[in-house]
């Protein structure tokens, strides 16, 4: 933006040090309140998960019926909507106007919609809470909450539109204003594949929760199967407006981290078109065992649609670990196959907890999400501890890590702060990824053998019926409670990191960052350089890994088939 420019709107601005970029006062103060309120909702979900853990732990079994699902669906809402969404309108704030230099329209705008978010979340809490909303998160009619759960849902949905068409006019003011020559980077082009699915999203959470809020009041009827259809609309692809994010994240991170390099915009820019376009359509994984829905919608929107999300991510899973290598080797890191890999810094908790995200995502989120996605594999693990295994490798060690590596650049690029604890912080990425990975991994193998999700107790005690299970489901269970409680811990220190560095940490001043003794990541004291060399441009050891991935994958996938098999046994 030119000099008039920046006069014209107060002097707003302040230049960044480490990243050279005009960033807007409003566009900063609204990444910061949504990243505070994003990591409260995580401290109420976090601390509900560990009461769930230690419920589901068969040794221990803390919780009475009425509370486990209370705190079940507590734990759902503020985990998968409040904290994702809120942290993701940061990224929209920190990805548009503050990436491209430019100014944010309406500021006031802004302020409206966070506030409105904010009384929504709020207004959903205490309805859980109090007892007046076990639902569960997907709060399938006819279970039936207070109007007001529904009103509050329906505010946060309302206020997180308004943001996303904020983000969509600060791009039109940017261009207009040509903040930005070219075309516009791959992270703010990443956000706004996130910002198009949430719109997608939050009007399919309208379509559905208007009405259910009026059959609330006793007003009209909704038709159960027409609710579990469109609210998956909302559901599922809330989750996926995530993934885009949790990608956006990946390709920042890696720049600032190591200085890697984007293999070809043009193929990377293709996968999230792709994501656009069918992404949304996974969503019909969840509707495999209903009996409304015919075989040829259900094979078609979970093979061939799906497959092309599918490969989006595939295309990531590979061009962004490769764009790491390749900006290692590039900084003389090319010996062997793994040197690159061998020294990169694995003590910056940002490129820790980016690279745990990628791998953990990749290998057992992807690989899970495709199998459990088919149709005819669906039907033995439908319903079973198989399918929060395999979300909380997805949307836990994935989404939710990305986001903890951005803030720990976020504290001192947006707050100017320094990191407190970094001590902690450096060991919090293994210990959270760590922790989620042994959990969702022992919830696949009790879920493989049977053991049911969301029941208060699977061994279903003083029943009518008996029903028994093999040690190993005891065994899988007691490492639920292990990695659940080590997780619990991780997300504990990323909590305290963040609220003391935002609120009682050091500031950060140009003279540490110049003598190198500030406490923040390695990234931000020296910014890695963008250097780039075709002839450079090769990727061995991402392409073990992705052998190795390939061949993960078969195995599983067809021991899946194998386990079928046995259901109908013949002779």
């Amino acid at each position: 933006m030119s000099e008039s420019a920046t006069l014209a709107v107060g002097g707003l601005f302040r230049t960044c040090s480490v990243t050279g970029l005009k960033v807007h006062r409003h566009a900063e103060n609204l990444v910061k309140v949504h990243a505070v309120i994003a990591i409260v909702a995580f401290l109420v979900g976090l601390v509900s998960a560990i009461l769930l853990v230690l419920t589901r732990w068969q040794a221990v079994h803390l919780l009475p019926p009425d509370w486990y699902y209370r705190i079940l669906t507590a734990h759902g809402l503020n985990m998968l909507i409040f904290f994702i969404i809120f942290f993701e309108m940061a990224v929209l704030y920190f990805a548009g106007p503050i990436l491209l230099n430019s100014r944010l329209p309406a500021p006031k705008v802004g302020y409206a919609a966070f506030l409105l978010m904010l009384v929504g979340m709020l207004m959903v809490e205490y309805f859980v809470f109090t007892g007046q909303a076990d639902v569960l998160f997907t709060s399938y009619v006819p279970l039936k909450a207070h109007p007001g759960y529904y009103l509050g849902i329906i505010f946060f949905a309302v206020g997180a539109l308004v943001s996303v068409g904020h983000f969509f006019a600060a791009l039109v003011v940017a261009k207009r204003e040509k903040t930005y020559e070219g075309s516009v980077p791959l992270v703010t082009f990443g956000a706004i594949t996130a910002a198009i699915i949430a719109v997608i999203t939050l009007l399919h959470g309208a379509l559905i929760y208007i009405p259910t809020f009026f059959w609330s009041m006793g007003l009209m009827h909704v038709d159960p199967e027409v609710y579990r259809l469109i609210f998956w609309g909302l559901g599922h692809s809330s989750q996926q407006i995530n993934v885009a994010a949790m990608v956006s994240i990946w390709y920042l991170m890696s720049g600032l981290t190591l200085g890697g390099v984007v293999l070809n915009e043009k193929i990377s820019r293709s996968a999230f078109v792709l994501y656009i376009l069918f992404i949304s359509l996974a969503s019909a994984h969840h509707l495999l065992v209903d009996p409304g829905f015919g075989p040829s919608w259900k094979v078609v929107n979970t093979s061939y649609f799906m497959y092309m999300a599918v490969l989006a991510s595939m295309i990531h899973g590979f061009t962004v670990p490769a764009g790491m290598e390749i900006g290692q080797r590039l900084r003389g890191f090319t010996k062997g196959a793994f040197e690159w890999l061998q020294k990169a810094p694995w003590s910056d908790p940002g490129f820790s907890a980016t690279f745990l995200s990628l791998v953990i995502f990749g290998f057992m989120g992807g690989i899970t999400g495709v199998v459990i996605g088919t149709e005819q594999i669906n039907i033995i693990a439908h319903n079973t501890l198989r399918i929060p295994g395999h979300f909380h490798v997805t949307v836990v060690a994935g989404t939710a890590l990305a986001f903890m590596g951005a803030t720990y650049y976020l504290i001192p690029l947006i707050f100017r702060k320094e990191v407190a604890f970094m001590g902690l912080a450096r060991i919090q990425p293994y210990l959270f990824g760590g922790g989620v990975a042994t959990f969702a991994s022992a919830m696949i193998i009790a879920g493989t053998f049977g053991a049911p999700r969301r029941h208060w107790d699977i061994s279903f005690t003083n029943a009518a019926f008996s029903v028994e299970y093999p040690a190993a489901v005891d065994l899988a269970m007691g490492f639920v409670g292990l990695g659940g409680t080590v997780a619990f811990l991780g997300g504990l220190i990323y909590v305290l990191v963040a609220v003391v560095s935002v609120f009682f940490g050091k500031p950060l001043t140009e003279e540490a960052l110049r003598a190198g003794t500030a406490k923040v990541p390695q990234g931000v004291i020296k910014l890695p350089p963008q250097v780039h060399d075709k002839e450079l441009h090769v990727a061995p050891g991402t392409m073990i890994l992705v052998f190795i991935f390939l061949a993960v994958f078969v195995v599983y996938y067809f021991t899946n088939w194998k386990i079928l098999s046995l259901v109908w046994q013949i002779g």
